[in-house]
């Protein structure tokens, strides 16, 4: 459903849109509606009596222009289109022919924004000023067919013609107010995405860490009357994977944290043997920064999910040019599968042209990603 002319008006008021049209319409249209004004004053006045008039309509035109962009601008049209039709009276009686040219700028002004009947409101205004033109014959009756076109036909045509430039302007200004709107939700977006991204990335970090943290403290406390020598060193694993956590959070903090597919998959392999899980690692190439870099964080996620969900005795990881893929047995049987994190990577995955794939069958869970092929991607 289409907003209102007058809606899309108010809503051009307050913030950075308003400052901008401001800054525009004082720029594009105030500028040329005073060369006009000054223009016809030197070409039009013939005494000091035409000088004054026309300057206070042209004051009340460019005080209308002025304001236009501004919530409050009917406060100063209304009383500007008096003073514009006392202007355009007092022309018309003195022989003035560009008097009219206030009342037509204010008139075209107030037209457009209206909500309806603008038509009939143009109509008004045509005949407002036509009929103050015509008052010219009263003092005058010589040439009265010339007369009446002079201050009749020609400011009833100018008027209109000011007032479809005005509709035109309104509607570009109208666009202009929209992409203003669109750069700032844009700019809003923006924002959140990146919060998302850190809160993202803050769990990778911090998640995985804590449930590595808790896998290794609960194998210490078991080896510490047996194996204390080994119960140190899970320990001492824990102080460092705590110190690295703390630098990968700053790096975080500073974006400069980059995940890099050879450690993360060592480090899942470490992670799965010291839970007691068999791994399996098939790496058939080498990716690009960027690809492993996102490829990292799958497997992060996966392990902390497997560690985490999962009571798995075995865990394959294959790695190829394209993508990877971790499977998993001891899968829970619990329904529909619940992405959580993996719904992240997902969309994080689908913005630079991959896919991301699970499936949960007979006990198996399976996660792929996967880089389209070149000529894939060329299509």
């Amino acid at each position: 459903m289409e907003v209102p002319t007058i809606a899309r008006r108010t809503s051009w008021a307050g913030g950075k849109v308003q400052e901008r049209l401001r800054r525009l319409n004082l720029i594009t249209t105030v500028p040329p509606l005073a060369l006009a004004g000054v223009f016809l004053l030197l070409v039009s006045a013939r005494s000091w009596w035409h000088i004054v008039i026309q300057v206070a309509g042209l004051l009340a035109a460019l005080a209308t222009a002025e304001r236009w962009t501004a919530g409050d601008y009917l406060r100063v049209a209304r009383p500007s289109l008096v003073v514009t039709a006392v202007v355009w009276l007092a022309g018309s009686l003195t022989d003035d022919t560009a008097a009219f040219f206030g009342l037509s700028v204010v008139g075209s002004y107030l037209i457009p924004p209206l909500p309806r009947r603008r038509l009939a409101a143009l109509a008004g205004l045509t005949v407002l000023i036509a009929g103050l033109g015509a008052a010219n014959v009263l003092v005058h009756d010589d040439r009265i067919g010339w007369r009446l076109f002079q201050f009749a036909a020609v400011p009833a045509a100018a008027t209109l013609v000011s007032t479809a430039f005005m509709f035109a302007s309104q509607r570009f200004f109208d666009l202009i107010a929209e992409l203003e709107r669109s750069r700032e939700r844009d700019a809003d977006l923006a924002v959140t995405r990146e919060r998302m991204r850190f809160a993202s990335d803050l769990h990778d970090i911090q998640g995985h860490t804590l449930h590595v943290v808790k896998l290794k403290v609960a194998l210490a406390e078991k080896l510490l009357d047996r194996e204390p020598d080994r119960a140190r060193e899970e320990l001492r694993e824990v102080h460092d994977l705590v110190g690295d956590t703390i630098v990968q959070t700053r790096e975080l903090a500073y974006a400069q944290r980059r995940l890099n597919l050879s450690a993360e998959l060592e480090n899942a392999k470490n992670l799965f043997e010291a839970a007691g899980i068999h791994v399996r690692v098939a790496r058939e190439s080498e990716m690009d920064a960027t690809a492993g870099e996102l490829l990292g964080q799958v497997l992060r996620e996966t392990t902390t999910n497997i560690l985490r969900h999962a009571e798995a005795r075995q865990v394959g990881i294959t790695l190829t040019r394209r993508g990877i893929a971790i499977v998993n047995d001891g899968a829970p049987d619990t329904g529909p599968l619940e992405l959580g994190g993996l719904a992240v990577l997902r969309q994080r995955l689908a913005e630079h042209g991959a896919e991301l794939e699970v499936s949960h069958s007979g006990g198996r869970f399976r996660t792929a990603a996967a880089f389209p092929a070149p000529k894939e991607a060329r299509r």
